[in-house]
């Protein structure tokens, strides 16, 4: 969502293709996403939006309302967390860090003004402020086999660790989970323009697309409207993520999420799956059949992407029970068969913390 007029102008003038309020391409979407696969890309990142979160209260604030501990974010180490109603169904996924000693939370931008919305109810008398910090700071992604070193010979920072962060003046990098290196520049307009021309000459610009297909293959959940309030954390394996404290104390949905992690069997996860013939693009929120099972819904698109090597990518929540009897396929097509492929992690895994 493009708030800033001259960072939209300025990616126009460097040949970015809009569709609505995102960058689609920079002129062939298809092979974007293969040089995504394989070498060094640069990647406007105002799809997601950034919510600033400041003052005396700030850090109790959030504490009573996201899942994960957010004592432990500063300005060298992010999080992801999560907002959820009373139910324990997640309303936003955030990633958080710190900047100038206010929080950032950053989420879809489609998000932003009814998570804003709701977020200042419950501010009552606290000493807490939340505004969009859209305007002011742009956000840059870069990716590949490279990209450690082509950010640090123009900027002279390389966080080492994922989720790792490093302030230093105008600038915030971000090191991110992936299966490459993977960073995020978060940075004014002045020299996100200056760097976004630096970084095209080491790096493909690519569209909004090609970035959110590097998060379906890290198993990096979004929570989009179309799937907001349809799942648990741990149905999209936020825990496994580092995303959800169980130590922290209460918050909005709490009480659900733990007795989902202490005593009640959890019967869908995430996955990641691919289908290679489809009558339709699949969406955020779309259901997943199975032929046992005629009529009822087994799964939910979490994100789906056009993968590099035909049809698509995706990330799915999917009852474990139909994983084990496979023959998977997307809602009015059963000619649309998942083909369900590794993690970079496993559900089973130990939550890391």
């Amino acid at each position: 969502m493009f708030v800033n007029v001259e960072w939209r102008a300025h990616l126009l003038d460097g040949g970015a293709v809009v569709q609505g309020d995102r960058i689609e391409s920079f002129g062939d979407p298809q092979q974007e996403i293969q040089a995504t696969a394989i070498t060094d890309i640069v990647a406007d990142l105002s799809s997601f939006s950034l919510i600033r979160v400041y003052g005396d209260d700030a850090t109790t604030f959030l504490q009573g309302q996201l899942t994960n501990d957010i004592r432990l974010v500063d300005e060298s180490h992010s999080q992801l967390s999560a907002y959820c109603n009373p139910k324990g169904r997640m309303l936003s996924v955030f990633r958080i860090l710190m900047r100038d000693e206010h929080y950032l939370l950053q989420l879809p931008a489609p998000l932003l003004d009814t998570t804003l919305t709701r977020l200042r109810m419950y501010v009552l008398r606290a000493d807490v402020k939340l505004v969009s910090a859209d305007e002011e700071l742009q956000r840059i992604g870069v990716a590949g086999p490279k990209a450690a070193a082509i950010i640090d010979r123009q900027l002279g920072i390389v966080p080492e660790d994922d989720m790792a962060c490093i302030a230093e003046g105008d600038l915030t990098v971000l090191r991110l989970p992936g299966i490459r290196p993977r960073f995020e520049i978060i940075t004014t307009l002045a020299i996100a323009k200056r760097l976004w021309d630096e970084l095209g000459q080491d790096c493909r610009p690519v569209g909004t697309p090609a970035w959110a297909w590097l998060d379906i293959m890290a198993g990096l959940p979004n929570v989009y409207r179309e799937t907001s309030e349809a799942f648990i954390p741990q149905m999209a394996n936020l825990e496994i993520l580092g995303g959800v404290s169980f130590g922290k104390g209460c918050y909005t949905g709490q009480e659900i999420v733990a007795r989902m992690q202490y005593l009640g069997k959890l019967k869908q996860r995430m996955y990641r799956a691919h289908v290679f013939t489809t009558q339709q693009v699949p969406r955020p929120g779309d259901a997943i059949h199975t032929p046992g099972l005629p009529g009822q819904t087994v799964g939910t698109v979490v994100d789906a992407r056009c993968s590099p090597e035909s049809g698509y990518d995706m990330l799915a929540v999917i009852y474990k029970s139909s994983i084990q009897e496979g023959s998977l396929y997307l809602s009015g097509d059963q000619e649309a068969r998942l083909s369900i492929e590794d993690l970079p992690y496993s559900p089973d895994d130990l939550v890391r913390q």
